[in-house]
């Protein structure tokens, strides 16, 4: 499988579990919306800071 987890990166720099197995990520805006395998779907306001293909992970940093 592909799917990915996404962290958030808060001010600290402390990396916290967002969302699990993200199937497709979408950039709407200033908003990016997350899918996972079952349609559930999440937006955040964040741009990428990194994507590891191989440890299936994706970590974002909040936009305010």
């Amino acid at each position: 499988m592909c799917e990915m987890d996404v962290y958030l990166v808060d001010k600290n720099g402390a990396e916290t579990l967002y969302f699990e197995s993200v199937d497709k990520l979408t950039p709407v805006g200033e908003n990016l919306v997350l899918e996972d395998i079952f349609s559930q779907q999440k937006t955040v306001k964040a741009k990428i800071r990194d994507m590891a293909f191989i440890k299936h992970r994706i970590v974002l940093e909040a936009v305010e």
